[in-house]
C-alpha cells in the first residue's frame, strides 16, 4: 500500500492528507454508530483531516443543526482521538433568524456551541461558511484573530467567498495585523471548474492559501453512477445531477474517467479525486463516504498518481 501524501495547509503550519473526509454525511444520511466505524477507519488508513460545520445537518426532517458536531464529538469523547485528527468545522450559515452570519458577537456564541458540542477545547481550522457583506471585515477577522490568540482556535478559513472579497479580506489582515484566512473551501471538481480558475485559483495561488474544494465528485456524477436520464431514481439529489451535469460536455468527461480508469484498472472516482488532487494549488478535496467499503475508494484515491498525459486528456475532456 503506497503511503497517503501529507500537505502544508496554507502558511497555518498544520498538516494535512491530500484527501478532507466531509462530515456532513453524519447525522444525516448515516447514523451516529455507522459515523463512529467510518471516522475508526479514516484514522486507521490514513484520512484524519475531518471538516464539517455547526450548519450540517439541518436539512434532513427532524434535525434543527449540530447533529454532524453532536456525533463527532461523542466519538472523541469516547474514542480519545482528539489528537488524532485535524478538525474543521464553519460558522456562519443560518441556524435560526438570529443565528447566522458573521458579526463578532455571534462568532462568540458559535464557537462555544461548536466546542461544547464537538466536546473539545479547540478547534484545527475555523472557517467562514459564506460572506457576509452587512458585518465589516475587520469586526469578523478581529473575532476570528481573538480566537487565534486564546487557543480556541488554529487557523481560520473562508469558505463560498468570491476572488475580489477574499482579496479584501486578505488585505485587511495584513493592513491591521490580524490572523488571515489560510484557506479556501470553493466549490470545484472536474465539471465545475470555471468560478474557481476564473480568480480565486489565482488568489489562492499569490497568498499561498490552502484549498479545500467541496462537491469534488459534483454531488456522484463524476462515479459515473448517472449515465441515462432514468438514472435519476438513484438517489434523493439524483434528479439535480441528472438536470445540472447529464450533458454533452458531461459525458465528454466520464467517457474519459473510464478511459483512464480502465486502463489503470482503478474506478472513476478515484481518476476524478486524484485529478484534483494533482491540480497545482488544491490541497485537499473535500469527499464523504457512508460505507467502509467507500472508505477504502477513498483511500486508493488518494494513493492514485496520474501520469502527466493522464492528466491532460482530462483537463482537455473537461474544458469549458
Amino acid at each position: 500500500m503506497s503511503q497517503i501524501e501529507i500537505r502544508q495547509l496554507g502558511r497555518s503550519g498544520i498538516e494535512v492528507p491530500v484527501l478532507t473526509f466531509g462530515g456532513n454525511v453524519f447525522g444525516w444520511t448515516v447514523d451516529q454508530n455507522t459515523s463512529f466505524s467510518l471516522l475508526d477507519a479514516l484514522v486507521e488508513k490514513g484520512l484524519w483531516f475531518i471538516d464539517t460545520a455547526d450548519v450540517y445537518s439541518r436539512w434532513a426532517p427532524g434535525n434543527e443543526g449540530g447533529e454532524s458536531e453532536t456525533i463527532i464529538g461523542n466519538w472523541l469523547k469516547k474514542s480519545g482521538k482528539r489528537n488524532s485528527i485535524i478538525l474543521a468545522t464553519k460558522v456562519g450559515m443560518e441556524l435560526s433568524p438570529e443565528k447566522t452570519g458573521l458579526a463578532g458577537k455571534y462568532i462568540r456564541q458559535a464557537v462555544e456551541d461548536s466546542l461544547r458540542r464537538l466536546q473539545t477545547d479547540y478547534i484545527d481550522l475555523y472557517q467562514a461558511h459564506r460572506d457576509d457583506d452587512q458585518t465589516p471585515l475587520e469586526e469578523t477577522l478581529s473575532t476570528f484573530d481573538d480566537l487565534i490568540k486564546e487557543g480556541k482556535v488554529r487557523a481560520i478559513g473562508a469558505s463560498n467567498y468570491s476572488a475580489a472579497r477574499l482579496s479584501e479580506a486578505l488585505k485587511v489582515s495584513e493592513q491591521n495585523g490580524l490572523a488571515r484566512y489560510e484557506t479556501l473551501q470553493p466549490e470545484y471538481n472536474l465539471y465545475d471548474r470555471k468560478e474557481y480558475e476564473s480568480g480565486l485559483e489565482q488568489v489562492a495561488k499569490e497568498n499561498g492559501l490552502g484549498v479545500i474544494n467541496y462537491y469534488s465528485l459534483a454531488s456522484g456524477f463524476l462515479s459515473g453512477k448517472y449515465r441515462r436520464p432514468e438514472d435519476a431514481s438513484k438517489s434523493q439529489r439524483g434528479q439535480g445531477v441528472v438536470e445540472k451535469y447529464l450533458n454533452d460536455r458531461g459525458l465528454r468527461i466520464l467517457q474519459m474517467l473510464d478511459e483512464v480508469a480502465q486502463a489503470r484498472n482503478v474506478s472513476p472516482t478515484q481518476v476524478a479525486l486524484a485529478w484534483q488532487i494533482a491540480r497545482p494549488g488544491i490541497t485537499a478535496p473535500i469527499v464523504s463516504a457512508t460505507s467502509l467499503e467507500q472508505v477504502d475508494e477513498l483511500v486508493k484515491a488518494a494513493t492514485l498518481r496520474l501520469n502527466l498525459d493522464e492528466i491532460e486528456k482530462l483537463t482537455q475532456a473537461s474544458s469549458y
